[in-house]
């Protein structure tokens, strides 16, 4: 079995690939995004379509309701028996996202380098942890280990503690060990390269999109229907910035302005996390048709 796994910055077109690609390989999807596992949530995370889907099989989409809490590890839990049972089935798992903890989990058995743990240590963190917030604890990580901070997002705690506590432990970061990173599968990895500039602009034009076809209605409706504020869901980019909006009444320009510049530095962390990544091809933007050719024969070892 080998896997196709397609990455990258948001807004780069991996979703309309990843259909063409499956459908000339004979595969089927498993998304990798930590927003598209929950229900309710589709203007902001840009949630294929039905007719986007192309009639490909899609896994890991609508899977959590917005009011539950959703890890790495339940990602790999409920994930991985979706690869392995379309591989089995003789078809190609092809992986989507942008989320990169996510797509490692599947990729890859980490062992997290060689420091042992400390159940006195992660015990601090976590109860810290639920003292002082997530942002609190990311920050503690940030000022000891700014590169593990960079690619960490804050609501993947469990790795946010690791990281501190392996600081705690041997006074050198996290991001300077080797995590003995072991695939599980053969893999071909691969992601659009678009000019920063062109990059952007897409992200404008999608973040203008998402706020005509609903976001912040979207968004009021989820609060009314009793999803908390401060649910992981609604820590997500787009939906955080409008909850915020709605609660305190700023300007709709400025919360268009800062949602895209927020996707911004998500896409440079996304850019950071997967040039990282092993067997990684980047595509020149083309059409989907020339760009899904290209990444056929990357797969075929043509």
């Amino acid at each position: 079995m080998k896997l196709l796994a397609i990455c990258g910055a948001t807004a780069s077109g991996k979703t309309a690939l990843a259909v063409e690609c499956a459908k000339r390989l004979g595969g089927e999807i498993v998304s990798c995004d930590a927003l598209l596992v929950y229900r309710g949530l589709n203007i902001g995370t840009a949630k294929p379509s039905a007719e986007e889907r192309g009639g490909i099989p899609h896994y890991m989409i609508d899977v959590v309701e917005p009011t539950e809490k959703f890890s790495v590890s339940d990602f790999e839990r409920l994930a991985l028996p979706a690869v392995e049972d379309i591989a089995v089935r003789g078809k190609v798992p092809v992986l989507c996202g942008g989320t990169g903890f996510y797509m490692n989990a599947l990729l890859y058995r980490s062992g997290f380098g060689q420091t042992p743990a400390s159940e006195e240590i992660r015990e601090k963190y976590e109860a810290l942890a639920r003292e002082k917030g997530k942002a609190y604890l990311h920050a503690k990580l940030e000022e000891v280990d700014p590169e593990s901070a960079a690619i960490l997002h804050e609501n993947d705690v469990k790795r946010v503690i690791r990281a501190l506590e392996i600081f705690e432990l041997t006074g050198r970061k996290k991001s300077e060990q080797n995590d003995r990173l072991s695939a599980r599968f053969p893999f071909v990895a691969v992601a659009v390269n678009y000019p920063r500039e062109v990059l952007y602009e897409r992200i404008g034009l999608r973040v203008d999109n998402m706020l005509k076809e609903g976001l912040v209605e979207e968004v009021r409706g989820l609060l009314d229907r009793g999803v908390p504020a401060d649910a992981q869901c609604m820590q997500g980019i787009g939906y955080k910035e409008v909850v915020d909006f709605l609660k305190n009444g700023d300007l709709h320009s400025t919360m268009s302005d800062i949602i895209k510049q927020n996707t911004r530095n998500y896409a440079k962390r996304q850019l950071t996390f997967f040039k990282k990544m092993q067997n990684l091809h980047w595509l020149a933007p083309e059409s989907i048709e020339r760009e899904a050719e290209e990444v056929c024969k990357i797969y075929d070892g043509r």
